[in-house]
């Protein structure tokens, strides 16, 4: 009867869990879009954008989300080269998935568990680890970026109005530009020297039942480790690149310098803040009027360019992930063939 009851939790796993959670992100996302205050103000000028006279460059933008997304998949797909062999396409899928589950969840914790659902059952554990050092390497690129926009910032090095009560601030913004450097470069020594924490971890007690996961992030060689952090480093000048062309699209600036660094404080802003994907975009218009407010009066065009980042790197990867879920079953009996 057990074991009856146990076959039947599978089945429902394998062939109901998919759709049922694809109809559930779809209606998330749909409510979550319908609901943006900001979305109806910039969506006219978002629709004039893709026939325009700058068109070419917001179909740019949409273009290099498949960059930015392979770009991903190739990072997991080196992470992995040492514990389970996968194709590109399905590193791909793998990474798209990963972006339906995380778009529902706080800080996108979800996408893990989208990712090893492409893997099999008795390898799934290890890969949640090497997925998270990846997140890890991208998280380095963003403050390194961030910080050193930071610190522009604090310089003056940067073309920006900034508000008449910033000299008050002076002392406390210098304060965190040191916090933040000091942050960052213990960040970057953990990071290439996983092995140590790892080997430091395993002593502490009750660890033992994470001895696979342990052991697979143990056995990463520097060389990998560099590899993941250059991908993530050209994942981010996609992200960058796109938020500029953005900008332009919408008349904000065509000052790219200034941009890019006032874009690398609101990543690593963005990475530091608890937030649910879904409920991002309200912060990231926010936090884009203070800061290219700055630069630019053009409110609309400050809104609809980050909403429009938001829906073409988090949304639409988000459905398609949606739609590849439906095919996915959690259970096997085999390790599943390469696609």
């Amino acid at each position: 009867m057990g074991m009856l009851r146990h076959k039947n939790i599978k089945i429902f796993l394998n062939y109901w869990l998919g759709p049922v959670i694809f109809i559930w992100l779809i209606w998330s996302i749909y409510n979550q879009v319908r609901n943006q205050p900001d979305l109806a103000s910039s969506a006219e000028s978002i629709l004039s954008a893709l026939s325009g006279s700058a068109a070419w460059k917001f179909w740019t933008v949409i273009a290099l989300m498949f960059v930015n997304w392979g770009l991903e998949s190739i990072k997991w797909k080196v992470l992995h080269e040492s514990f389970h062999h996968m194709s590109r396409l399905r590193a791909l899928k793998a990474v798209l998935a990963g972006v339906a589950f995380a778009i529902n969840t706080p800080n996108r914790i979800g996408e893990y568990g989208g990712r090893v659902l492409y893997l099999p059952e008795g390898k799934r554990l290890q890969s949640v680890s090497l997925t998270i050092i990846g997140s890890y390497s991208q998280l380095m690129i963003t403050m390194l970026a961030g910080t050193t926009g930071m610190w522009l910032l604090y310089s003056g090095s940067l073309a920006v109005h900034v508000p008449e009560t910033w000299g008050s601030f002076v002392l406390w913004m210098r304060i965190l530009c040191i916090l933040l450097t000091t942050i960052t470069l213990l960040l970057l020594l953990v990071y290439l020297r996983i092995s140590w924490m790892v080997r430091l971890i395993e002593r502490l007690p009750g660890v033992e039942k994470w001895g696979k996961a342990l052991i697979v992030i143990d056995h990463l060689p520097v060389t990998i480790l560099l590899r993941v952090l250059g991908w993530s480093l050209l994942r981010y000048v996609v992200f960058l690149f796109q938020y500029i062309l953005l900008l332009q699209c919408f008349g904000v600036t065509n000052d790219s310098w200034t941009a890019s660094w006032l874009i690398s404080i609101q990543f690593v802003v963005l990475a530091i803040i608890p937030t649910i994907a879904l409920a991002e975009v309200g912060i990231r218009g926010k936090l884009a009027l203070e800061l290219f407010g700055w630069i630019s009066a053009n409110q609309v065009g400050i809104i609809s360019a980050a909403v429009s980042l938001w829906l073409v790197n988090l949304v639409v990867p988000a459905l398609i992930g949606s739609l590849l879920i439906m095919r996915i079953k959690i259970f096997t009996d085999r390790v599943p063939q390469e696609k």
